[in-house]
């Protein structure tokens, strides 16, 4: 049968040759397809800017349906949606422009990690501490940079430790 190309854009697969492969990738459907797929990741911000200078598609408010989909040059957004994504981009930059945020951002995972490193060397140099096992014990800061916990569903091995830290059981045996 020959080597089959496939393309995840538009989920499809044919023979792989070069008129072939030359064809699907410069024809209209693959570039709608590699559009839609480039647009899931589009910033909110931009998408409401497009949205707004776009007028409403007449057909999509008659009918509820127009033929050009997505790649429709007229806004498909009711009011209410265009709302929502008004109010989610405006909390959006309300959370960036937070003094508390703008701190946090600011600031390097490197600076962090040398910040902590600075508070645990004062803290046995000071005598404050008796071993090493005390230095996991000694209050870290809560503060955690926002790239530490940016990631969702984090594996348990990779999630930051709670608040009060892991109790160890003393009596643990071992082999």
């Amino acid at each position: 049968m020959g080597k089959r190309y496939y393309c995840d854009y538009c989920d499809r697969s044919f023979q792989d040759n070069m008129h072939n492969r030359k064809k699907h990738l410069n024809g209209v459907q693959h570039h709608r397809a590699k559009k839609a797929w480039f647009d899931h990741f589009r910033d909110s911000a931009a998408i409401l800017y497009d949205e707004q200078i776009k007028k409403p598609c007449r057909k999509f408010l008659q009918k509820g349906i127009c033929d050009f989909g997505p790649n429709c040059r007229f806004s498909h957004m009711s009011e209410q949606e265009l709302f929502n994504l008004k109010r989610h981009v405006e909390d959006v930059k309300r959370q960036r422009e937070d003094p508390l945020n703008r701190l946090m951002s600011g600031r390097s995972v490197e600076q962090w990690l040398s910040r902590r490193e600075k508070k645990k060397s004062a803290l046995t140099s000071k005598g404050d501490l008796k071993n090493k096992d005390d230095i996991e014990e000694a209050p870290t800061e809560s503060d955690v940079p926002h790239q530490f916990l940016s990631v969702p569903d984090l594996p348990p091995s990779l999630m930051p430790p709670p608040p009060g830290g892991w109790k160890a059981k003393v009596n643990n045996e071992w082999g």
